[in-house]
């Protein structure tokens, strides 16, 4: 497997590698900092779940917790750092394979000293993780005396804003440093314990505990220094027990017993471990991932190497986003690797990350949401707060379930003032997006139980907003004032996306709800009388009311710097609005999740208008538009998209990701693959594949669950062909065909 590659060292590329190269478990996330410092580096290790509401702030925020990565090395007095001497060899790999991050570096001192660093470090892949690292040091050229200094750093902060109230640090067991913290405002404790082979002096001040180890390098000699760390909090305590259904409530224990629980366990998990026990360990864990977990490509020609690389950081990084079993928090719209976004969650999860854990860990998919459920009386505050019924959840969530999304942007630096946030006000297509991701888990599970104890709940609740959102005018429902996917168009009145969405929500609440007939009255009243867009005598589909009547400017400039929203910098927000400019096309997401609404001649003629006046300067744009066009015939065009999305961090722009990776497009790469190329279709009584493999491609293969059935696919130019391992017989289409898969492997002609 090919491994993600940095090949010069660059201080202008120093954060989106920290992004990049992160490491993590779906519980814990540790940038890919450097162990020494550099001017502007963000160092950031994270816990899921772990927020706090700083004094003054409207948001709760993902806590940057105490570092354990930074290391201060001294060789002869001189401070080893790469703004100093001369770089002569420099490397740095994330083994994706392994999760191992590797950095080699033939480093020459002012003094003329010629030496050789190895640093690696590698994050176990469960709850209450241990974290490795590893310096080697040599000299190459003369005897010298080095000084490596490392422990636990409580001076780290959330850009500025302390978040953690340190409670103690000190020695346990004679080498073991510790320390207690907890959240200023949402009184999360949590313990780091860490210890340093071989160990030196500890000294603890200024909110740090460290150890200061002296090595004697001999000339062509390497001397090695490990670090076994492991951090833990009172949600790890609160998991032990937990049932799903039951109160999340933090336990009435004393802190100062939590605290000696969490130290008790961590000091256990650090006994008797070293680097290449959880190196060793790490790496069979993520064998055992992509046995299942990848989407392989076969090709001659170099650009595929380059989409399976794409498509390799997507897998990995969707799997270190992930809490598996925790249902009371969900994925941040930047994951674990950085604090863009505050930590948050968005509709991106339901929507762009849950098809991958649907389709491969269906329990995983199954906890995202049970999130919102465990959260849905704090969605029916929030709709009674305005006036609806049902639930109205939050633009965006933490670990609360309440409102997070902050009242105003950053300052317009063309007006001088700050743009008010509407989204929490009007972008109530989450709440569809939401029961859409229910349907979905119970189109690819058939969980009865499930949709029982949960999801009809979801779906009841979610309708009976939509029924109280809508206003009844000319004779017929409207929804007003929203906000589609398509942020550059807001407050806008009958939202194409949003109304069939809204519509296909009430639908299916009336399928699992059929015994309140009330309720499926008022359904079916709403649904023969709900006003949803349709072609108008030009073939196009109107975004909403007013779209098309506004006035079109040329976009090449913008087109052409794709990614950046260039554009507010020459046009206010307002302006912005005011004409026909997308973020993203509605339309085209609309035609991706409901793709049976529209004929084919209607998508693809939508989907040419509206890519034109797209800047696609939504992360989340690109791989949408390659599996529409893809669908629509044009593998040359969806092509290109899937390329081009593939580059949303993986491009070279050297602060795309400096904040945390774009966990939605992650999962854009891997939905294009799967629901573009391979075509995979689950929106209907069977599974259906149309597939449409790219020229480059000579061959893709991916593992598939579907409906409790394992199938592995292994697509060609011109054939398909399915395995499982049961002998349970599925019928699915290919290319409208039926086929009946049962024990024995079925190839296709395609």
């Amino acid at each position: 497997m090919k491994n993600l590659s940095e090949t010069k060292f660059a201080l202008s590329y120093i954060n989106k590698y920290g992004s990049l190269m992160a490491q993590g478990n779906g519980y814990l996330g540790l940038r890919a900092s450097h162990e020494e410092d550099y001017p502007g580096q963000v160092r950031g290790m994270y816990l899921a779940g772990v927020y706090n509401r700083p004094a003054g702030s409207e948001s709760a925020e993902l806590v940057n917790l105490p570092d354990i990565a930074g290391m201060r090395i001294e060789l002869d007095g001189q401070l080893f750092s790469l703004q100093m001497g001369k770089i002569v060899e420099y490397e740095r790999h994330l083994a994706l394979g392994s999760g191992l991050l590797t950095r080699r570096i033939i480093w020459r001192d002012p003094r003329g000293r010629l030496f050789e660093l190895i640093f690696e470090r590698v994050v176990g892949k469960t709850r209450g993780t241990l974290i490795g690292s590893r310096v080697s040091i040599k000299s190459l050229d003369q005897a010298v005396g080095a000084v490596v200094t490392t422990g636990i750093d409580g001076q780290q902060t959330n850009f500025g804003t302390q978040q953690l109230v340190e409670e103690k640090l000190h020695v346990a067991a004679g080498d073991f440093m510790v320390g207690h913290y907890e959240t200023i405002e949402s009184d999360r404790k949590i313990v780091i314990a860490a210890k340093v082979a071989p160990g030196g002096v500890i000294t603890a001040k200024n909110r740090q505990i460290k150890s200061q180890v002296t090595l004697d390098l001999e000339p062509g000699q390497a001397a090695t220094l490990e670090k076994i760390a492991v951090v833990c909090s009172d949600l790890d305590i609160e998991a032990t027990n937990m049932e799903i259904g039951r109160s999340f409530q933090q336990k009435d224990d004393s802190s100062e017993a939590v605290f000696a629980t969490l130290e008790s366990g961590a000091l256990a998990k650090l006994a008797d471990r070293d680097f290449d026990w959880l190196k060793q360990e790490v790496a069979q864990e993520w064998t055992q991932f992509w046995g299942t977990g990848r989407v392989m490509l076969e090709s001659k020609e170099a650009t595929a190497n380059i989409d399976q690389l794409a498509l390799d950081f997507a897998s990995y990084h969707l799997e270190i986003m992930t809490p598996k079993n925790d249902p009371r928090m969900s994925v941040g719209a930047k994951g674990l690797t950085g604090e863009g976004y505050k930590g948050h969650v968005f509709w991106d999860t339901e929507i762009f990350i849950m098809p991958y854990f649907l389709h491969h860990s269906p329990e995983t998919a199954k906890n995202m949401l049970l999130y919102r459920y465990h959260h849905l009386q704090e969605a029916k505050e929030k709709a009674q707060k305005y006036g609806y019924s049902g639930a109205l959840f939050p633009w965006e969530s933490a670990f609360s379930g309440r409102e997070e999304t902050p009242e105003f942007a950053a300052i317009n630096i063309r007006t001088g003032k700050r743009q008010r946030i509407a989204s929490a006000l009007a972008e109530h297509h989450i709440v569809a997006d939401i029961a859409y991701a229910v349907w979905s888990y119970f189109q690819a599970t058939q969980d009865q139980a499930f949709m029982g104890k949960y999801g009809r709940a979801l779906l009841r609740e979610t309708a009976e907003f939509w029924l109280s959102r809508a206003v009844r005018r000319d004779g017929r429902y409207q929804i007003l004032d929203v906000i589609g996917p398509d942020e550059y168009t807001e407050h806008v009145d009958n939202n194409a996306y949003t109304n069939y969405l809204a519509a296909f929500n009430v639908r299916q609440a009336m399928r699992f709800n059929q015994d309140e007939t009330d309720f499926c009255h008022r359904g079916a009243d709403f649904l023969a009388k709900l006003y949803l867009p349709a072609a108008g005598s030009d073939g196009i589909v109107p975004q909403d009311d007013t779209f098309l009547t506004k006035p079109q400017i040329d976009l090449a400039k913008y087109k052409q710097a794709q990614g950046k929203q260039g554009i507010l910098l020459d046009y206010s927000r307002a302006e912005v609005i005011d004409m026909q400019i997308l973020k993203q096309a509605d339309l085209v997401m609309l035609f991706y999740l409901l793709p049976q609404l529209f004929s084919a001649d209607i998508v693809a003629q939508n989907l040419s208008f509206y890519e034109e006046r797209t800047i696609h300067d939504s992360s989340l744009s690109k791989a949408i538009h390659a599996i529409v066009a893809c669908r629509s015939g044009d593998v040359a065009t969806a092509y290109r998209f899937f390329q081009e999305a593939c580059l949303i961090d993986l491009g070279g722009d050297p602060h795309s990701s400096d904040d945390g990776i774009h966990a939605a497009a992650a999962g854009a790469i891997w939905l294009s693959a799967v629901f573009g190329f391979a075509g995979v279709d689950t929106t209907g009584v069977r599974l259906r594949f149309a597939p449409r493999l790219p020229a480059a491609w000579q061959k893709m293969s991916f593992h598939f669950w579907w409906q409790n059935e394992k199938l592995h696919i292994e697509l060609k130019q011109g054939s398909i062909k399915f395995s499982k391992s049961s002998t349970t017989e599925l019928e699915i289409e290919v290319n409208g065909k039926l086929l009946k898969l049962t024990g024995e492997a079925v190839e296709e002609r395609i």
